[in-house]
């Protein structure tokens, strides 16, 4: 048997939470390398989060299946590894094929690499590539003859990845027209953006009067809806089809709140508590008293699901758009703990770090929006969830205390909420708990 037929093609792995593709990133790997079984050898993004693939497999690489920047959906060649030769096997890689055997202990971000062990043989599907003639336009529609005994070549653009038709077709981009760079001609995502930029693709086909499109205009700049941005369209757009959200707000003396965190960091230096651990406590108690808010509406049978857990998401704005990274069984954390896991997972979230598990199951949402310097906000639910609680910024203003006029830090809640899991008095209830507790923070005591 040649190498060439014992060459093992290690496919994207299942990743999990409903995902299908993945955007190469880096490659960690070059051809001619040899890797060993379960080593990283790409970064790839999600629409949840940036991971390191480890393949399965040990040996030479052969092939490199996509380029940094291009789209490979799930199940789709990655890498083709190729066994070594007993000479070409370097110093500390002599079990190699043990460990091969014993297959890939490893896992993707608590997904397994998708493959069995090495018995399993895959061959590379042929491409019918027709070579451009030099002679040939600007759409390269000449093709070479086929070789006796192999398929016509195809004369159509050569595009393995459906998610490449489907920003083509979004976009109004005739494939016949971009050139490929990828292997044999193969049009890869980034030749279609770089196509959106010129004027003649842009304007190739007619834009569909149904959905009241109109075509680009020189000057124009053009943002794909991919990856995470189009994983947040497609949420917040289904949230508000499915969803008959209502909501309500209250402005709150926060000065007692902003005494009591001094109070504790002053206590606690080593151990700072921040204004959202604060209110996410607030909100852990709100939630124990209306635990109609910390549910969901399962449409298909009809029916309210509590949770018996509150899974805390915190809105965070990072450089790949809104994420919402999720507490899991918040409510058994203590504040400090709160404070603590508060800040190592939006630092994660805004480096992209965390995996995807973390960034779905959430059963209620916190957002701080004050952050931005607004005031007030109507948020759109975070579906499936019922319920999300906004604040806005702490400013000063005006505030009558005991009959007197004084100067207070003030900041206003709004709590969006799923009419269809609770009524105003619930919802009315839990904020005006909120607001009280965010005013006189004693009173958390007194609710435990």
């Amino acid at each position: 048997m040649t190498t060439v037929e014992r060459t093992q093609v290690f496919l994207l792995p299942d990743l999990g939470e409903g995902l299908s593709e993945a955007e190469i990133v880096e490659w960690r790997v070059a051809v001619g390398d040899v890797v060993t079984v379960d080593q990283s050898v790409v970064e790839v993004e999600t629409a949840k989060a940036v991971v390191d693939v480890p393949c399965p497999y040990a040996g030479r690489v052969v092939t490199l299946h996509g380029a940094a920047g291009e789209v490979r959906p799930v199940g789709q060649p990655l890498i083709t590894i190729a066994p070594l030769d007993g000479g070409d096997e370097p110093a500390g890689h002599a079990t190699y094929r043990e460990e091969e055997r014993a297959g890939s202990g490893n896992v993707l971000i608590g997904y397994g690499t998708g493959h069995g062990g090495a018995t399993r043989r895959r061959r590379r599907p042929r491409l019918a590539v027709a070579p451009e003639p030099a002679d040939a336009g600007p759409t390269g529609a000449a093709a070479a003859p086929a070789a006796s005994g192999d398929p016509a070549p195809h004369t159509a653009a050569l595009v393995i990845s459906p998610i490449v038709r489907r920003l083509a077709r979004e976009h109004g981009v005739d494939l016949d027209t971009v050139r490929g760079t990828g292997p044999g001609g193969v049009i890869r995502r980034a030749d279609v953006e770089a196509a959106l930029t010129a004027p003649a693709a842009r304007l190739a086909a007619v834009p569909d009067p149904q959905v009241g499109s109109a075509p680009a205009g020189d000057g124009d700049v053009i943002v794909p809806l991919t990856g995470v941005r189009k994983v947040i369209a497609d949420k917040l757009s289904r949230s508000r089809r499915e969803i008959p959200e209502v909501t309500i707000w209250v402005d709150v003396d926060a000065t007692g709140l902003l005494e009591t965190r001094a109070a504790i960091n002053a206590a606690t230096p080593d151990a700072p508590v921040s204004i959202l651990a604060l209110l996410a406590r607030i909100c852990l108690s709100g939630l124990r008293r209306f635990p109609q808010l910390n549910a969901r509406v399962d449409t298909e049978a009809q029916r309210i699901v509590q949770s018996a857990g509150v899974h805390l998401g915190i809105a965070a704005q990072t450089d790949r758009g809104l994420l919402v990274p999720v507490l899991r069984d918040a409510q058994r954390l203590t504040t400090a703990e709160l404070a603590a896991e508060l800040a190592a997972t939006t630092a994660a979230a805004r480096a992209g770090s965390l995996p995807p598990a973390r960034l779905t199951g959430g059963t209620f949402t916190l957002n701080n929006y004050g952050v931005f310097g607004v005031d007030g906000s109507t948020p759109i639910i975070n579906h499936p969830e019922a319920a999300l609680l906004g604040v806005g910024r702490i400013v000063d203003k005006p505030w009558v205390v005991d009959g007197q006029l004084a100067v207070r830090k003030v900041t206003q809640l709004s709590l969006t909420f799923d009419h269809r899991v609770c009524d105003g008095g619930v919802a009315g209830g839990f904020l005006r708990h909120v607001a009280d507790c965010v005013e006189r923070p004693a009173l958390l005591i007194a609710a435990v």
